[in-house]
Formats: structure tokens, C-alpha cells, sequence
């Protein structure tokens, strides 16, 4: 175990922040956490997070604030930090502008002041997706190639990096950790909270919305909650092997025939149809689906089409726990769960498919 060290966290008591938290403690470190709307922070399992053998402590803060809102007592506390670990963000789609920059972009530069000023090496989580709306391989030593992005959350968190870069050629020590799309523990399927690509799946699932525009060879990549906090953990605690890397945290690759398949298993469930772009029209849709289409599936396109592989090879040879396998098992794990917690209905037995072990259904 590394000597224990004091952490500065933000987001500490977001979905992936509250696993670091407890992972740090857990491993005898002290975790000042920084918090902003609620004191609480609770763990996956639903579970307030109870420290130990590390200490937590709990500072009222705002990243968006200069200083990051702190006291002069709680600033002092923080500025005893041997490392920072910035997860906090805003992920969810179709918010203003002004939110992204204010929260995502403004408050990197407020933690990379707070960074820069002792030198603390600093932990940034960002996004796998800041490579953009383009098919191939998104390397991890890429950042900014000139690529389109999708939405006001990818385009902040692309700025963000590109601050935090720039920090790091200032000579601050740098490690990022660039998260796919965050979803359920590996083992369980659980998960505290059902955002990032829950609500679409509830809207199709549902059969709100029956066509949606998208390639079935697309890929989505979906890291359980665990992979990614461990990786976190990790890079914080080792951070002279860390230092430098940019670690793509990363987990099931799965196409949109893969969903189709596996959501065909349950029969409880609506298969949406993929159309490609080029021939889908919204005014096509009916009158109940429109809005639907237009308030969640529509935020989600850009995923529906891209068919991207994200090169996970410095975080591979970084890790000491391998990347996770077992795409389609895996996303059955995650509806299962939803069913079982009622958010996409009740949880009937699924098809003759799902019976199959080995079959060519499993990937």
C-alpha cells in the first residue's frame, strides 16, 4: 500500500467521486472531500460512505467560485493536499451553454489555480468522447485534431483538457483519466443513479420512440462505475507511474446490433429499429413520439453513429486489474437491474436466447 497521503477531491459525492472516496479511505488515506449542494455522500450501493481506516473530511465548496468558494480555514486545509483528484463536472445533455463553461471550464481553471500554486499533482477526469464525432481509433495521447464535436458537454470537457494540457506543459504534474460512458458495477449492474444513457434506453425501451436514426456496426462503449474509480484510485496513489499518462477508461464495446440482440431476449422490452441518418426523418414520426424524439433520443445521435474503438493501451499497461470482458453479458447485467428496480417496468423472465451459456449471443 503507498504511504498515506491527504487528497483534495471534488465531486466527492458524485456518482463516480463517492467510489474514489471510499477506495482512498478504504486504502488509509485522508480524502477532503469538497461538496457543494448536499453533505452526503453515498456509494453505489445506496450506502452512505463510511470511512476507514483513512479520515474523511467535509468542505463546503464551489468550483465555480474562485478559491473554490472555500473558507480561509478550509482553503489552508486544502492547500495541505499531497494530491487533487478532479472529478467534478456537469454530464448531463442539453443544458445551456453557460453551464458547461461555468461548471466544467471555469472550474478546472479554478482547481488548476489551486494546483498550480504548490505544484500538487492533480488527477483530472475527463471524457473518453472528447475525441469527437469521427469512426476509427481515438488514441489516448490525442486531444484536440480538429474534430467535430457533438454537443456543449463534449466541447467543455475538450476545453477543459486543453487547460489542464496546458498546466501540465507549465510543469504541473498531470495525470487524466478520460471515462467512456459510465454505467453500472461490473458484477451487479447496479447503479445509484440512471443518467448518462439510461434515459434513452428507458424511452426506447418503452417503444416512446420506435425509430431511431443510427448505424447497427456503431459502437457504444460502456465502463462500469467500479473500472473507472479504480482507475482513479490507482493513478492518485501511484501517481509517479501515472504522471504524464492520459488513461483511457474504457469497458464494453457494444454495436447497436449487439442491443438489439440482447434487448430481443426480453420480452417486456421494445426493440427499436435503426434507420441510417441519411433516410430518417423526425417529421415522419408520430405525433406521441415527437416529443420524445425531440426532448431525449435526439441528445443521443451522435452516439448512434459513430463507430468508434478507443486505444485503451497506456491504461492497460498502467492498470494492475484488467480491463473488463463480456460485452452482452454485461449490458444483461444492466437491464436486469433496471428491471428489477422497476425503472424499465417490471422484470419478466426473458426469451429461450438467454438460456444459451455459450452460444453466439455471448460476447
Amino acid at each position: 500500500m503507498p504511504d498515506p497521503m491527504t487528497v483534495l477531491m471534488t465531486g466527492a459525492g458524485g456518482f463516480v467521486g463517492a467510489e474514489v472516496a471510499a477506495r482512498l479511505t478504504a486504502a488509509g488515506h485522508s480524502v477532503l472531500a469538497l461538496l457543494h449542494r448536499t453533505p452526503d455522500i453515498v456509494r453505489n450501493n445506496g450506502r452512505q460512505l463510511s470511512p476507514g481506516p483513512g479520515t474523511l473530511i467535509r468542505l463546503h465548496g464551489d468550483v465555480t467560485r474562485p478559491g473554490l468558494g472555500l473558507s480561509d480555514d478550509d482553503r489552508r486545509l486544502a492547500e495541505t493536499a499531497d494530491r487533487i483528484v478532479h472529478c467534478a463536472a456537469v454530464t448531463d445533455f442539453g443544458l445551456p451553454q453557460e453551464r458547461y463553461e461555468r461548471i466544467n471550464v471555469t472550474g478546472t481553471r479554478h482547481v488548476l489555480g489551486l494546483a498550480l500554486a504548490r505544484r500538487t499533482p492533480l488527477v483530472h477526469l475527463s471524457t473518453a468522447y472528447v475525441c469527437g464525432e469521427r469512426d476509427g481509433t481515438a488514441r489516448e495521447d490525442e486531444l484536440d485534431v480538429g474534430q467535430r464535436l457533438a454537443n456543449g458537454y463534449e466541447q467543455s470537457k475538450l476545453t477543459a483538457e486543453t487547460l489542464v494540457r496546458k498546466a501540465a506543459s507549465d510543469g504541473l504534474p498531470v495525470t487524466v483519466v478520460r471515462p467512456s460512458i459510465v454505467t453500472g458495477a461490473a458484477r451487479t449492474g447496479r447503479v445509484r443513479d440512471f443518467k448518462t444513457i439510461y434515459p434513452v434506453l428507458r424511452v426506447l425501451t418503452r417503444g416512446l420512440v420506435r425509430t431511431v436514426p443510427g448505424h447497427y456496426d456503431a459502437v457504444l462503449d460502456l465502463v462500469p462505475v467500479d473500472r473507472v474509480a479504480d482507475l482513479v484510485t490507482e493513478a492518485a496513489g501511484r501517481f509517479r507511474d501515472a504522471e504524464g499518462r492520459t488513461l483511457h477508461a474504457v469497458g464494453h464495446e457494444l454495436t447497436l446490433r449487439d442491443f438489439s440482440d440482447v434487448l430481443a431476449e426480453y420480452p417486456s422490452l421494445h426493440v427499436p429499429r435503426f434507420v441510417p441518418p441519411s433516410a430518417f426523418s423526425a417529421s415522419a414520426l408520430s405525433d406521441r413520439e415527437r416529443p420524445y424524439h425531440e426532448r431525449v433520443v435526439s441528445l443521443y445521435d451522435p452516439y448512434f453513429r459513430r463507430r468508434v474503438h478507443f486505444d485503451d493501451a497506456e491504461a492497460a499497461a498502467f492498470a494492475r486489474r484488467p480491463a473488463p470482458a463480456g460485452a452482452r453479458p454485461y449490458l444483461r447485467r444492466l437491464l436486469d437491474h433496471c428491471l428489477t428496480t422497476g425503472y424499465l417496468g417490471p422484470a419478466p423472465s426473458r426469451g429461450p436466447a438467454a438460456a444459451r451459456s455459450d452460444g453466439s449471443t455471448h460476447r
